[in-house]
């Protein structure tokens, strides 16, 4: 029964009749009253509530003030209805359409001032909170929705971390937001109810508003929260999913209640917020900053009496609550920015027509001349009674002191004493300086002539062999077979045919060598201009160019594949993500038609969606094949990478070591070597290959005992570590000849048991070397 007498409260009243079965002493309570600020009856229209409840709130909300409206009751009550409504009718939509259309109609009327809106809709499943308006894709499940958790600030604001807020300018655009956000929430049948909503819902308006010209900014949120049911799980016949669903529902249920509970009691000093996702969303709208109204909702029904008792219950509970809500405003700091700097100006204004002077930052020359007078006379008048007047201009006042201050540190006979100290200083550092620098330059310059002495030998030693290979191929096509029977007595044993130095090689190597400053230089590294030449020479003749070279070659081919392979694997992703639209485009088209129809069957197969799906698998499987080959092409360049920086280190410290030997044996010249006019001193340490004649596989090789006597003055003889060549001089027998030695024992024993086997041959023969 409702009793509507009473003016401020309306009553009801609940009577449980005593069983007689349950035995003789029967204490059970029969009549149960509550008192609520209004109650409705089945017959009530949605117009009504909403006047009734939500209007308020929303003015609330408009004048600044935060806002909260519940509902709370038992599955197939019509919490879902009175917050959302129905499909069916126009006439049936629920509190939030109502007040999006509400609030925007005020929104249209109001121009004084200047309003933003925005839209946001979480949903609460199994503890675990999802955007429902998550802009970048629409979901087929729950889960494919993003995650949102809840963070706290120091100041013990919460916020709401990959929540999306949406902007709505229109009630068209809110309610397309509303209507996505439903088409993604968590619906399931239970026996109760055929389609009950097995989560929570807060749909939240936010509005800021702003005077033109004001500082101040209202900031207001409303909220609507569509509470999962609330009935016994035994009641509900459900198991397994379902089952744990419910558990979930009445354990967040059980701890807004725990809140309600401890709110209701004033001396309780702390409040259990935490132990779940919702109370920890809606801690302003319980016990805080809000206008909060909670609607609760029963099913009139034999069987469903103790649930009803029980939500009646709770909502006497939150009756008890007491909020304080207060108007929601701050400053803006770019417009109190502007309004500081006009206050500034008129207060310039204001001083300048009290003294009858234009105020400025600085003061003008006269003014400064002025006042150095002032200062001037102030220290030198003697009188302890003097004062130094300036007027009541706080620049006039800094600029003294800065002055006096200026004086004081830099006085007289301070300066002199700084000043001879400094040229005295700056002398001996002049002096420092010049000796290291000079230090420096011969440093440089003594480098410069080893890098020099080094460089013009190599290319007297490269043309020489350039030489001495073509002079000798000539005189052996020419047929001089007097000096290849004279010499095959003791040689003819010694030959070794092991690679040749053809006529076409000397010429390019010589050539190479004529090029040597025309050598593409490194700007950017450490070495010198002539250093960068002389390491150029030594890496053609290295090892590991062709090394290099090759890694280059397939390093270029890898980048080129692999290259390909990226484009291929974007138009791939292009077209998973084309497939994904048009299904998101299928979703819509069927939600609404579902709701256009509602005959229509929504759960049928579509032919064309799966047609799409599968399209999207092949298409995945194809992405996966080239990614995998593109992640093994990534392994093989960076490998490739690597050996080429071993074997560039390799070569670089190869020619390190040889650069350092020369120049050491450069400054320690053998004083041996005696140098004549007919032939060229050669450091034979340059040439890294023995030299060979091409023609007829002309090479000799000799190996002579190392006892003989080492004069020989017939010829001049070029000696490369064990391998000797000989070369022919014009000069008559007895012109002066040198003889470079190596420095190595073995070496030098066969070049002059050489000699001496060569003069005994000419003897014998009675001819000369031509």
């Amino acid at each position: 029964s409702v009793d509507d007498d009473e003016k401020s409260l309306s009553s009801l009243e609940i009577i449980v009749p005593r069983d007689l079965a349950d035995g003789f002493v029967n204490n059970k309570r029969e009549s149960y009253v509550f008192k609520f600020q209004k109650i409705f009856d089945q017959e009530a229209k949605q117009d009504v509530v909403f006047d009734n409840i939500a209007k308020p709130v929303a003015e609330c909300v408009l004048a600044g003030y935060n806002g909260t409206i519940f509902a709370y009751g038992q599955t197939g009550s019509g919490k879902t209805f009175t917050i959302t409504g129905g499909a069916e009718r126009y006439g049936d939509r629920g509190i939030i359409p109502r007040t999006l259309s509400y609030i925007f109609d005020q929104l249209q009327k109001d121009s004084s001032k200047v309003y933003t809106t925005h839209v946001s809709y979480l949903e609460i499943y199994n503890e675990c909170g999802y955007d429902l308006l998550d802009p970048r894709h629409e979901a087929s499940r729950l889960e494919d929705l993003p995650k949102v958790t809840v963070m706290e600030d120091p100041d013990q604001n919460i916020h709401l971390k990959n929540l999306s807020l949406q902007q709505a300018t229109n009630e068209e655009e809110a309610l397309n937001l509303l209507f996505l956000g439903d088409t993604n929430r968590m619906i399931a049948e239970t026996p109760m109810n055929q389609a009950s909503t097995r989560s929570h819902c807060i749909f939240t308006i936010h509005i800021s508003s702003k005077e033109p010209g004001s500082a101040t900014i209202r900031r207001s949120k409303l909220h609507l929260v569509d509470l999962a049911g609330s009935e016994r799980v035994a009641k509900t016949g459900v198991g397994g999913h379902l089952l744990t669903e419910a558990k979930y529902i009445n354990l967040s249920l059980h701890y807004l209640e725990q809140v309600i509970i401890a709110l209701a009691e004033k001396k309780r000093s702390h409040i259990p917020y935490r132990n779940s996702m919702m109370t920890s969303v809606l801690r302003d709208s319980l016990g805080g900053n809000c206008v909060t109204t909670m609607i609760a909702t029963l099913s009139i029904d034999k069987r469903n009496i103790d649930e009803s008792i029980s939500t009646c219950r709770f909502a006497q509970r939150v009756a008890l609550i007491k909020n304080e809500a207060v108007l929601n405003e701050e400053i803006d700091p770019r417009l109190m920015i502007v309004q500081l700097k006009k206050e500034i100006q008129e207060l310039k204004d204001e001083l300048a027509l009290v003294t009858g002077k234009q105020r400025t930052s600085e003061l003008s020359q006269e003014e400064l001349l002025e006042l150095d007078e002032l200062i001037e006379t102030f220290l030198e008048d003697n009188d302890p009674d003097s004062t130094l007047d300036v007027g009541a201009d706080m620049r006039k006042i800094k600029y003294c002191f800065i002055h006096v201050k200026q004086l004081m540190n830099h006085s007289k006979i301070s300066d002199k004493k700084m000043l001879s100290q400094h040229i005295s200083e700056e002398k001996d550092n002049t002096k420092e300086a010049g000796e290291e620098e000079l230090k420096k330059l011969k440093e440089l310059l003594q480098q410069r002539d080893n890098e020099i002495n080094i460089l013009v030998n190599m290319l007297k030693k490269e043309k020489k062999k350039a030489q001495d290979a073509l002079f000798q191929l000539n005189a052996a096509s020419a047929g001089s077979t007097v000096l290849e029977q004279s010499l095959s007595i003791n040689l003819e044993e010694s030959w070794s045919p092991s690679s040749c130095f053809s006529l076409k090689d000397a010429k390019d190597f010589s050539s190479s060598v004529h090029r040597l400053p025309f050598l593409s230089r490194q700007t950017g590294g450490k070495m010198s201009l002539g250093c960068q030449e002389a390491f150029e020479v030594f890496k053609q003749d290295h090892a590991d160019s062709i090394t290099i070279e090759d890694s280059k070659q397939l390093l270029k081919q890898r980048f080129t594949e692999a290259k390909c392979l990226g484009e291929k694997l974007n138009q791939v992703r292009n077209k998973i993500n084309h497939l994904k639209g048009e299904i998101t485009q299928r979703h819509i088209q069927r939600a609404a038609l579902a709701v256009s129809s509602p005959s229509e069957e929504l759960n049928t197969l579509d032919p064309v969606e799966e047609k799409l799906r599968m399209q999207i698998e092949e298409e995945k499987k194809s992405y996966k094949t080239m990614f995998n080959r593109l992640k093994g092409l990534k392994v093989e360049i960076e490998h490739l990478q690597l050996l080429m920086e071993k074997v560039k280190m390799k070569l670089q410290k190869d020619f390190e070591v040889w650069w350092s030997e020369e120049a050491r044996n450069l400054q320690k010249e053998k004083p041996e070597m005696v140098s004549s006019p007919n032939t060229a001193t050669v450091y034979p340490q340059f040439i890294k290959s023995s030299q060979h004649l091409s023609t007829n596989s002309f090479s000799e090789t000799t190996r002579v005992s190392s006892n003989e006597d080492p004069a020989g003055k017939n010829s001049s003889i070029t000696s490369i570590g064990s391998t000797s060549i000989l070369s022919y001089s014009r000069a008559p027998p007895t012109s002066s000849t040198s003889i470079p030695l190596t420095g190595d024992s073995q070496a030098d024993a066969d070049i002059l048991a050489f000699i001496k086997a060569r003069q005994n041959i000419l003897q014998k023969k009675g001819k000369s070397c031509q």
